[in-house]
């Protein structure tokens, strides 16, 4: 039986060609590493395919070898010679979160409780808003809370004089992911290309949708059937980031707009708690404008 330490998770992306799946899965075996998960996509078919191989390969590796450095050095000649973006991390690493929120705060206490149970593998050094309204909260965990408003108003530079500010914790906290748990700002291009990849937003709609103030109150004058939720990565342009989980509820015409309010914010923290669990178990990769995530 393996033991935590000795249990890695490799993730690689190239061009799809012959030979990948047997030569990683081959130096693997030479090296007297276990499989003990593995998952491939090919998008090699129909229009708009980008012709990337990806794969996540969950393993156990010999005492001698159960080192980060150690295993990257065993794959530099496979990365060399596919031309790979790859990626081992320990299984046992838990990633460090940022949770950002402002005056919303059914994803963070959804979130918060997940982590508190052990349902989300992760640690939670911090907490950020631009209000107090959750201090309490964040107090009733434990975990250090953050008011950063925006001091003298929402203009670009009051908002990139309090984003630095964040930016600056993010550095001194070692953060891996930052959540935007209903964090009602637009981010700048200068941060959001600084947390490309790394930061995870949950959109109140189901994406393409009602864009702007009160999505509910747009949906239910348009008198829809459906509402849901969409957790993408964070990228300057707004709410058109890679989607990482959707997932919707049926309505019908009995329900208010509160009605479609409440159920709406239950499929947002459902959605958001998985897209975040993805992500920090390395299920998720970057495929141009879109996702391969491995469930």
């Amino acid at each position: 039986m393996s033991r935590p330490e000795e249990e890695f998770i490799l993730t690689l992306s190239c061009r799809d060609t012959k030979g990948i799946v047997h030569n990683v899965s081959g130096l693997l075996y030479q090296a007297g590493c276990n499989i003990i998960d593995s998952q491939q996509f090919g998008d090699v078919q129909g229009e708009g395919a980008t012709g990337l191989f990806f794969m996540r390969v969950h393993f156990e590796a010999p005492p001698h070898l159960a080192d980060v450095a150690t295993l990257e050095n065993l794959f530099a000649h496979v990365r060399e010679q596919f031309g790979m973006e790859a990626r081992i991390r320990a299984a046992a690493q838990r990633p460090r979160v940022l949770l950002m929120v402002s005056q919303h705060g059914h994803c963070l206490n959804d979130l918060l409780f997940r982590w508190k149970s052990g349902q989300l593998p992760v640690d939670i050094p911090a907490i950020v808003s631009n209000h107090t309204t959750f201090a309490s909260l964040a107090e009733s965990y434990g975990i250090p809370f953050h008011h950063l408003p925006l001091v003298g108003g929402s203009d670009a530079e009051t908002k990139r004089a309090q984003e630095k500010q964040i930016e600056a914790l993010i550095e001194s906290e070692r953060i891996d992911l930052v959540v935007l748990a209903r964090y009602m700002q637009i981010l700048s291009r200068e941060f959001c290309e600084q947390l490309r990849g790394r930061a995870i937003n949950i959109h109140h709609s189901f994406l393409p949708s009602f864009k702007g103030a009160k999505p509910y109150y747009q949906a239910h004058a348009r008198g829809v059937k459906l509402i849901g939720a969409t957790a993408h990565y964070v990228t300057p342009e707004l709410d058109e980031g890679p989607i990482i989980e959707q997932d919707v509820a049926r309505v019908d015409h009995s329900l208010s707009a509160e009605d479609l309010t409440a159920v709406g914010r239950d499929v947002e923290c459902v959605v958001l708690a998985r897209a975040v669990r993805w992500h920090v178990e390395r299920r998720v990769l970057i495929n141009g404008h879109k996702t391969v995530v491995f469930r």
